[in-house]
């Protein structure tokens, strides 16, 4: 999959800009605050529909305008695709394909599958479980049409039934059968959603573990670990086991609502003990290993967003990075930097048709 053309209007700080990329290396430089990570949260949102910063859709709507659109061409082998995501004030959201809107927006994930390496990946070692079960959701997400239906209807299943006992601690009253007509669907949707996290774990742990020792040269293990209530038991005995637990913290306590990604160094959490150097290493030879699972998964390349990397790592280890993912053949790549000359004679020893634009 290529980027051939963008368009952004009104988003974010952008009045309007056009551009025409390489199907190898972009590049975009300038000053901070310039507006060069809203170009690649653009492209994050041609493929997942919204931002990978977390503002919302309201929020990316340049001050004092009424809207946002993004325009991208997009090329696959034989034919081409116009993708348009428009965001007025008023109204929602809306992505089409060939000026044909989505049913639901989760029909459009996976289509343009991407891969995002930024300064904030280290809030997966740092943060809570939440922060890791995203990442493991948007991952599969875009692999399996089927898994985020069926990870909404599961969280809005858990809603429901957190409302429920909510409502029973604060009317002062208990209603087990009402309660147990939730436990059918929370069971289907959620084991369902377990075997893909279980599975796809299992299958990114190697390719992780493999990078790694590519990148970092090092001689310690890293591994990354699915954590869930359901490896023990299935969710039908979490739920009556629980049942008396979750009418006093009136929530649903077990499911894999509550699942985790343990990333591991020599078998202790590699918060506790990787250093910095290795924590980079590990995030990058993590995001490498999901841009390699993806591919084998769809037949299709992610594009590849590297936001301010150079600010993070050393420009051997970037050289090393870029060349890396360039012999992978992992496809488009797109690079923020603040320094015109750094990034030139970094990309164009790897890809002389990179193209550099100033922002």
């Amino acid at each position: 999959m290529i980027i051939k053309k963008l368009s952004l209007y009104n988003f974010k700080n952008h009045s309007e800009k056009k551009f025409e990329f390489s199907p190898q290396i972009n590049c975009f430089v300038g000053n901070n605050g310039a507006g060069k990570t809203n170009i690649l949260d653009a492209l994050h949102y041609l493929s997942v529909g919204k931002s990978f910063l977390g503002n919302t859709d309201l929020n990316n709507i340049k001050r004092e305008e009424d809207f946002f659109t993004i325009d991208a061409e997009v090329q696959h082998e034989d034919s081409e695709d116009i993708i348009r995501i428009t965001q007025p004030k008023e109204a929602k959201k809306v992505i089409k394909k060939n000026d044909k809107s989505y049913d639901r927006m989760a029909d459009h994930i996976g289509y343009l599958p991407s891969v995002m390496i930024s300064p904030y990946d280290s809030n997966l070692i740092s943060d809570s479980g939440e922060s890791r079960r995203k990442f493991l959701d948007s991952m599969i997400s875009q692999t399996d049409s089927e898994y985020l239906f069926d990870l909404i209807q599961y969280q809005k299943t858990i809603q429901q039934r957190n409302a429920l006992l909510k409502y029973f601690a604060k009317n002062r009253i208990w209603d087990k059968d009402s309660l147990e007509i939730y436990d059918s669907p929370i069971t289907q949707f959620g084991t369902k959603i377990f075997k893909k996290r279980k599975e796809f774990v299992e299958q990114l742990n190697p390719i992780v573990q493999n990078f790694y020792q590519i990148i970092s040269g090092g001689k310690e293990t890293v591994s990354v670990i699915y954590e869930s209530h359901l490896l023990e038991k299935s969710f039908e005995e979490l739920l009556k086991e629980n049942i008396d637990r979750d009418r006093m913290l009136t929530y649903t306590s077990k499911g894999i609502h509550k699942d985790d990604l343990l990333f591991e160094m020599d078998h202790v959490l590699i918060k506790k003990i990787g250093s910095q150097g290795q924590q980079k290493s590990f995030l990058i030879s993590l995001k490498l290993a999901q841009m390699s699972l993806v591919k084998e998964l769809t037949n299709k390349t992610p594009i590849l967003l590297l936001d301010d990397i150079f600010d993070k790592l050393d420009d051997t280890r970037v050289s090393q990075l870029i060349e890396l993912v360039n012999k992978e053949s992992f496809g488009q790549i797109f690079i923020t930097d603040t320094h015109r000359e750094r990034t030139e004679s970094v990309v164009k020893k790897i890809n002389e048709e990179s193209i550099i634009f100033e922002i």
